[in-house]
Order: structure tokens, then sequence, then C-alpha cells
């Protein structure tokens, strides 16, 4: 729907489209590690609650863009105002689960987004069958749909989100004090330390937190070009932009489901690393599918191993980065820094897929397969380190981070 507004409004010339889907990443990085800082201060339910009206508002408002830099500033505002969504919702979940519950948690946040993404063009076919209604385009129907359920359901979430769990208000003392007896059992951090902006920036000298931050940026890429590309790529081969909106949702329900049986293994086996890398291993093979299958049919099957192998990479990254850190403030900037290396990601993604590329986008397919060989290399040494550090704690060196007893997730 970006692209048919930007050509309706006749706002399409040179490269906007990629200009357009990347100024979204760069409001969206500005956020991350302030996120963390006032999540701890006002709570997850009134944050998120007043990004998603927000974000619905911002919406609402894209339904009547005319000029260009309108839309540049609708869709940095959306940019900032989805940023905090990811980070809390890692944080808050760390919170309230042990390490090896925390993936499918994760991957069901993730599922919920591939239904999105999935559902949106058939969504988006059926409202711009309303084109010309009122006077509107079609492509003005979806933001002004979309963004009116969005408000809706910004104000439901209010009394729904919950806190942390020595804040909430829905459960008994000693059913709190279970919850919180079983994380510090788990990983000896029940108890929250104060995030401020001071810790969150000694927290960030960690080598290894930079590390995860790039795993992540390399999961992202293939999942944003994906879900800005995909349509295009497939008017590429042949089909008609309805068709190709269409053909865009089955690829995310094969997702889905390998989203959630990755999470599930890795939880059930207590392992991070193998599984990551069996996604990436997908992933590249639908990648060189994409980019040099003679046949149509076969170019769509690689759609379908790229979006499978990617859908549960990322939530992966994220809990072999969460279950390998210690206290809350270490978390939120663990999180804010990855999330923010994944908007470096799309961003990434967003330029290397040019115009001139059209129809196959060899080299920004090319792109995403290196990120993915960066990302099996970044893994390969991290897995290397917790092993040596498991080992020298096992024979009796200092704990890690202090903390007896833990051991580093592989």
């Amino acid at each position: 729907m970006l692209a048919s507004a930007l050509s309706s409004q006749h706002l399409a010339e040179g490269h906007r489209y990629s200009i357009v889907s990347f100024v979204f990443s760069i409001g969206s990085i500005l956020v991350q590690i302030p996120t963390g800082v006032l999540l701890r201060r006002v709570g997850a339910s009134s944050l998120l609650a007043f990004c998603t009206i927000s974000w619905g508002l911002v919406q609402l408002c894209m339904a009547f863009v005319t000029t260009w830099g309108y839309l540049l500033l609708c869709r940095m505002l959306l940019g900032v105002l989805e940023g905090p969504f990811l980070p809390s919702f890692v944080f808050i979940t760390s919170t309230w689960y042990t390490r090896y519950e925390l993936q499918k948690r994760i991957a069901g946040f993730a599922v919920i987004s591939l239904l999105a993404a999935g559902f949106s063009p058939i969504l988006a076919y059926g409202l711009s069958l309303l084109n010309g209604r009122r006077g509107l385009a079609g492509w003005s129907w979806i933001f002004l749909v979309e963004g009116t359920i969005t408000v809706a359901f910004g104000l439901l979430s209010w009394f729904f989100i919950p806190d942390v769990p020595e804040r909430n208000t829905f459960l008994t003392k000693e059913q709190t004090h279970l919850v919180l007896k079983r994380v510090a059992e788990d990983r000896g951090d029940s108890v929250a330390d104060e995030v401020t902006l001071l810790s969150v920036l000694r927290h960030l000298k960690d080598w290894v937190i930079w590390v995860h931050g790039i795993m992540f940026f390399c999961s992202t890429v293939p999942q944003t070009a994906l879900s800005f590309f995909m349509t295009i790529i497939l008017s590429g081969m042949g089909w008609s932009k309805e068709k190709a909106l269409l053909l865009s949702a089955p690829p995310y329900v094969l997702a889905l489901f390998s989203s959630m049986l990755f999470a599930w293994l890795s939880d059930k086996c207590r392992l991070r690393a193998p599984f990551i890398a069996a996604q990436v291993f997908i992933t590249i093979t639908g990648l060189v599918t994409t980019a040099y299958s003679p046949s149509h049919s076969w170019r769509y099957a690689g759609i379908f191993l790229i979006a499978s192998g990617t859908a549960g990479c990322s939530p992966g990254v994220l809990a072999y980065s969460s279950n390998n850190v210690i206290s809350h403030s270490k978390r939120a900037a663990s999180v804010a820094l990855m999330v923010g290396f994944g908007g470096v990601g799309s961003i990434f993604a967003t330029t290397t897929f040019r115009e001139q590329d059209f129809p196959r986008y060899v080299p920004g397919l090319w792109a995403t397969v290196c990120c993915q060989l960066l990302l099996l290399a970044l893994l390969l040494l991290t897995s290397v380190h917790y092993c040596r550090v498991n080992k020298i704690v096992r024979h009796g060196g200092p704990p890690v981070e202090g903390q007896q007893g833990f051991r580093y997730t592989l």
C-alpha cells in the first residue's frame, strides 16, 4: 500500500520508495536506548498503549498524504512509535519466564507479526476494491481502516498489558513470590536492579552484546527484504499486482509453523545455536533458489524457504542473547542495542534491493546471503567463547558475572 500511495500521488520518482522505507527504521533506531529507561519509569502498559494509539493516529493521517515531506514525517513518526514494542516485549517476558521458556514466547510474538504480514495483503486487496468510494483512493481506505483498528486496540491494551512481576496487580503475593522464585532459581536476577542511562551505557562496554547486535542485524535483513519487496518480486515474475498481493500470504503460513517448531525444539533441547544455524541454511537455500532458478514456480518455492528460515531466526537470536545476560539493566541494554541493529538491518535491506535490479534483485539477494554467512561466523565465535567460559567455571574458575551456578546457553 505504501508503493500504491507513492504511485498514486506521483511521489515515486527515483529512489523514493527505498527512502520512505528506511526513514521508518531511522525513527525506530533513535528510541531504542531511551525505551529501556522509560519502560521502568512509566510502566509497560502506559508506554505501549500510548505508542499503539499514536501509531494508529499517524496511520489515519497517512490516508491523506499529498506531499513528499508529509509522507516522510509520517514514516519517521511510525518508526519512533513502533520502536519500543519489541524491546519492551522481550524485556518484560524475560522477567516472567525462565530462560528455556523464553523462545516460545518470543516466537509467539513473531507469529502475530507473521499473521499480520500474511493477511495484510489479503486485507489490502479487499480494501483496495473501495477505490473511488467517498472520493478516496483504495490505498487511503487501507490506512483509514487499519489506523482505526489500531487506535481501538491501543485503548483496550492499557487494561491488559502486564508490567514486571513485582509491580503486577493481578496475582496474589504468594503467586508473585512463586514467579520471582522460579526466575531466581534459573538465573538469579529476579530482583530488579535500577535501569538508568548510565547503567545501560556501562553495560554497552561488553563486546559480546555488540556481537549479538550484529547477529540480529543479519537476521533482520531477509525479513525486511521479504516484507518490503516480496510483492514487487512476485510482480516481476509476471503476475498482476492483485495476484502478487494474494500470493504474498501463503509463505507466511509456512513461516508461522516453522517459527513455532524451531522455538519449541530449541526450548526443549535447551540449545540455541544449532537451531539458529539450521534456519540460516534454510534461508540461504531459499535466497539462492529465488535468485537463479529459471522457473517462476521454483523461485516462488524459494520465497517459501526464505520465509520459513528467517521467521524463527530473529526470535532465536533474541533468546540466545537474553539467556546469556544477567541483570535487568544489562538485559535492557542488550535488547535495545540488538533491536537498534535490527533497524540498521532494515535500512540495509531497503537500500540493497535497488529499482535497477528489477525483476530478480540478484545483488540484493546476494547481499542478504553474505549477511547470513556473517551470522553463522558470529554464531560460531560466541558458541566457542561460551563453551570456554563454561569449561573454566566447571573446573573451579570464577562464576559467570558473579552469579553462582549460572552457565551460558549454547
